[in-house]
């Protein structure tokens, strides 16, 4: 009677359970074939007003993700939350690419800001998005920090912690490419610019509580994403002077990493809720969240409007 060796049988259990994972993989719903705008934001407030703008809409579940498809302002889109986090934006982003037939990316939501010629209420489309707490925490010796020699450190450090450039892996490519900033789309950037001067955003929340100026969109500049909120001065100065960072948060730069591993064209709307450390009293996110929410979502309806359908 012939046996099988050990070394036969686990050969033929890894080909079993690699085949598994591969028809599951391979499997994934594709919920439709639409060429769609996806819009999204991080936190349920900033989506609430586009979800009453869509129209002919559906929803579809994956992962606990809702997904409302539909049109709004012509357009065919799929809306839908990341949640907060770096984590929470790359994973959802990720899950709608592989569900929807996603033609670009547009992100909504608040920010703190950094630049200091920029206040509450503003809204920043940057052309770039970096992920700036990606960083080595350096070892301390007598004369300083010592730095391994196999990450490429292009910004200067704060204390012990030195941002440093990520890697990227596109299906073109044969190897990783490594960079820090991910470009926002060219075409969408231009064509907003066309429609900023007929925008008009909030300058009161429904609580009557005003700003001293009338808020304005800046288009261009850098922002910066990282697992962290902020609100101390020192290091938002610091973002400023290294990065020359107009506005920061948590999701806009891996959704603008993930777009860019899958050549998807990306674009960030962030309207500022705070100033990340920069207030001379306490932190005004909780004032002024909804009013920079609703300015945000302001400026993704005037964006689609200047987009060709």
């Amino acid at each position: 009677m012939r046996t099988t060796s050990p070394r036969n049988l686990l050969a033929a259990c890894l080909v079993l359970i690699l085949s598994g994972w591969t028809l599951q993989a391979s499997a994934h719903e594709i919920y439709d074939n639409v060429p769609r705008t996806a819009v999204v934001s991080a936190f349920p407030p900033e989506l609430t007003l586009l979800k009453r703008e869509i129209n002919d809409d559906a929803v579809y579940s994956e992962n606990g993700v809702e997904f409302t498809v539909g049109q709004l302002i012509g357009h065919d889109v799929v809306l839908f939350l990341t949640g907060v986090s770096v984590v929470n934006a790359t994973m959802t982003i990720q899950l709608a690419l592989d569900s929807f037939n996603i033609k670009r990316i547009i992100f909504s939501g608040i920010a703190g800001g950094v630049n200091p010629q920029l206040n509450i209420g503003d809204v920043v489309v940057a052309d770039r998005w970096g992920q700036y707490l990606e960083m080595l925490f350096a070892r301390e010796v007598d004369d300083g920090w010592v730095k391994p020699p196999f990450f490429e450190y292009p910004y200067a450090n704060f204390g012990m912690m030195f941002p440093r450039s990520v890697d990227v892996q596109k299906e073109a490519q044969s190897e990783q490419e490594t960079r820090f900033w991910f470009p926002v789309d060219q075409s969408m950037l231009e064509e907003f610019q066309k429609s900023v001067d007929d925008i008009v955003l909030k300058r009161c929340t429904p609580e009557n509580v005003c700003l001293e100026q009338t808020p304005r969109i800046i288009v261009g500049g850098s922002g910066v994403s990282g697992g962290a909120f902020i609100d101390n001065a020192e290091f938002r100065k610091y973002v400023f002077d290294t990065f020359g960072a107009s506005v920061l948060d948590m999701e806009s730069a891996p959704a603008a990493h993930v777009a860019y591993a899958n050549d998807v064209p990306f674009i960030a709307v962030r309207s500022l809720s705070d100033l990340a450390g920069g207030e001379e009293g306490p932190n005004q996110i909780q004032t002024f969240f909804a009013l920079a929410a609703d300015n945000a979502a302001a400026v993704v309806l005037a964006l689609l409007a200047s987009l060709p359908k």
